[in-house]
């Protein structure tokens, strides 16, 4: 095990000699933010002589080399005053050949970030409006080649337009209205501590220790209205930190800031980091009882990241060097037992109701059972092909598969759970698990790193058994149904209603789609654009294809409500139902059988068998909690 001290703190204290070598970088939000366009400029300490310069390439948490460097424009070197000029190196795209001339002992390296309006994607994605930025310090900056982020000082700089608020978790060292000067701390450090900023903020302090330590929810928006967080969810917010301690046992920060942006306007998707979270949502997010219920995980699972995935962190994972490869192999640990850790926590607070947690459990397995890309891939490529499945299209998925270590991985780590709590009897759970594979340290920011071995002596030392034989079975097999024995051992297993949870009715609404994946095999677009098509249901058979558009159902004109009553008619009748498609510039009419009505995902109790489930939700902290603890039969 490699353990490497990244402490902000300790970062701040620099040396003269090192700040002699310290990159001296500003970042300029004053008027370009609101044109989707962010200037950079830098001082890079340096000698003469042959100069290579990198842009940060492989990011982490991302998973891929997704560093945007195709947004980089207008860029500048000079040194003595004078333009040098510089040269891309034609095999590596993130490399800049510079010649320092003699005399010069640093040279001065200007360019625009041209922010992208498209909010769909990552970090690399829209993250500014007219109101609001979201800074990811990776996409402005450039370092020399050859040395480790924990060897970059950087100092940095953010001008701001005027009366903006910030928040992060970098140390401040001084601010005015328009400019925020920060300690100098690492490059790896900078990289991972992220800035939201806007003219609409609201702060809460969630958690506060007497010997110090923040945990903290800061939300910029759009406009005031999204701001309006009712105490209810304040106090689940709180009992979220209570039972991740609780859980785990210690910290491995000084402070947390979930950084949460909130805007229709920008990328939607959550990123960890050590001390934060970058959290981007619709704007509603908390004002909407759907989009409420829609984003509710998000949080516990980035939250979650802090020891699983920041602290504890795969060996091939170590994010030091921004351009050297990664293997994701260990991706269904990092962040398949972060989902599952994320949905126990999600009901443990009361983010989510137990029903709730039930039907979401419910949809992720029907998801996976309707896979049918589990028949020649197995779960454990998916993680390895990460940096390609993150950049694929929803069309196909069911038969490509996508990102499955997150959801796979909490059936995976659910088995693992109720395994441990039979082996012995009740006495032991998961939960000591993470209090012994994550409970360590120093209690300060670090990184504690790992290989398969040390995930299966730690499971082990909870419960002895084979463990590798376990989950090396389960991330190498194929096969066509998704892995449901733990949630079976559980005293539950997969069913299908008639009629969908408010769960389920919420997602739709968010997403704009129609999922009847599980009566005839499609899931539709608003306008009626077949996304997806389930492998070997009635509808793949009849020859549907995503890209493909239903505009007709039984001589009837489209829309989402003759599509269900239909199904729901054909299922009591045994009927087929005739569609009508555009193809391009052609069309064509299948018939798909619907012969189970209206299907969708529900869990159903397992007669005379223990509620393993509502044991597993019951909240462990003592802070005060009113709302339905255990799971209700059904």
């Amino acid at each position: 095990m490699r353990r490497a001290l990244f402490s902000a703190l300790a970062a701040c204290a620099v040396t003269a000699a090192a700040a002699a070598d310290t990159i001296k970088l500003r970042v300029d939000l004053l008027t370009s933010s609101p044109l989707h366009l962010i200037h950079a400029t830098m001082r890079i300490p340096a000698s003469p002589g042959p100069l290579t310069l990198r842009y940060p390439k492989w990011l982490p948490g991302e998973h891929g080399p997704t560093g945007p460097i195709k947004n980089v424009a207008g860029m500048f070197v000079r040194a003595n005053g004078s333009d040098i000029g510089w040269r891309r190196d034609p095999k590596d795209m993130f490399a800049f050949q510079v010649d320092v001339p003699a005399g010069a002992s640093e040279i001065e390296v200007a360019f625009d970030l041209l922010a992208p309006a498209e909010a769909e994607g990552f970090s690399s994605s829209a993250f500014s409006t007219q109101k609001l930025a979201l800074l990811s310090w990776n996409q402005v900056v450039l370092y020399p080649e050859g040395r480790k982020g924990n060897a970059i000082t950087v100092e940095a700089t953010l001008g701001l337009p005027g009366k903006w608020s910030v928040a992060t978790a970098l140390p401040i060292r001084s601010a005015t209205s328009e400019v925020v000067a920060f300690a100098p701390v690492s490059l790896t450090t900078l990289i991972d501590s992220p800035v939201l900023t806007g003219q609409f903020m609201r702060t809460i302090v969630l958690d506060e220790r007497p010997a110090g330590g923040k945990v903290v929810l800061d939300a910029a928006a759009d406009g005031p209205a999204a701001l309006a967080i009712t105490p209810e969810q304040e106090a689940a917010l709180r009992r979220l930190v209570a039972e991740a301690d609780a859980l785990f046992g210690t910290r491995h920060f000084g402070s947390y800031h979930f950084l949460v942006t909130l805007s229709d306007k920008v990328a939607h998707f959550g990123l960890e980091h050590h001390e934060s979270s970058d959290d981007r949502v619709r704007e509603r997010s908390f004002v909407d009882p759907d989009q409420r219920r829609y984003m509710a995980g998000l949080l516990p699972h980035e939250y979650v990241h802090s020891w699983n995935g920041k602290y504890r962190r795969p060996a091939d994972l170590l994010p030091d060097d921004f351009d050297a490869p990664i293997d994701s192999s260990l991706l269904w640990v990092y962040e398949g037992l972060t989902q599952y850790l994320g949905w126990v926590l999600t009901g443990r607070s009361g983010l989510r109701t137990a029903e709730e947690s039930l039907d979401d459990l419910a949809r992720t397995t029907a998801e996976l059972d309707a896979t049918g890309g589990r028949a020649w891939r197995p779960l454990e490529d998916t993680a390895v092909a990460a940096q390609l499945l993150y950049e694929t299209p929803d069309a196909w998925t069911l038969w490509r598969r996508s990102t499955d270590f997150y959801d796979e991985g909490t059936l995976i780590w659910l088995e693992a759970d109720v395994k441990i709590r039979a082996l012995t009897k009740g006495a032991r759970s998961l939960d000591d698990f993470c209090k012994r594979f994550h409970g360590s340290g120093t209690g300060r920011p670090e990184v504690a790193t790992y290989g398969f071995r040390d995930v299966v002596a730690a499971l082990d030392a909870v419960a002895p058994f084979d463990w590798a034989a376990f989950l090396e079975e389960r991330i190498h097999r194929r096969g066509t149904r998704a892995p449901t024995a733990g949630i079976e051992a559980a005293g539950w297993r997969l069913g299908y209603a008639s009629k969908r949870s408010p769960l389920l009715v919420g997602r739709d609404e968010v997403l704009e789609t129609v999922d009847v994946r599980y009566s005839i095999g499609l899931l539709l677009d608003k306008d009626g654009v077949i996304v997806d098509v389930v492998p070997d249901s009635s509808a793949w058979k009849a020859g549907a294809a995503p890209g493909m558009k239903v505009i007709g159902v039984e001589q009837r004109r489209y829309t989402k409500n003759v599509m269900r009553d239909l199904i729901r008619w054909s299922g009591e009748t045994s009927s087929t139902i005739r569609l009508l498609l555009e193809n391009g510039d052609f069309f064509r009419e299948i018939s798909v059988e619907a012969i189970h009505g209206e299907r969708y995902p529900a869990l159903e109790r397992i007669a005379g068998t223990p509620d393993v489930l509502g044991s597993i939700l019951a909240p462990r902290s003592k802070t005060p909690y009113n709302s339905d603890a255990a799971p209700k039969r059904r």
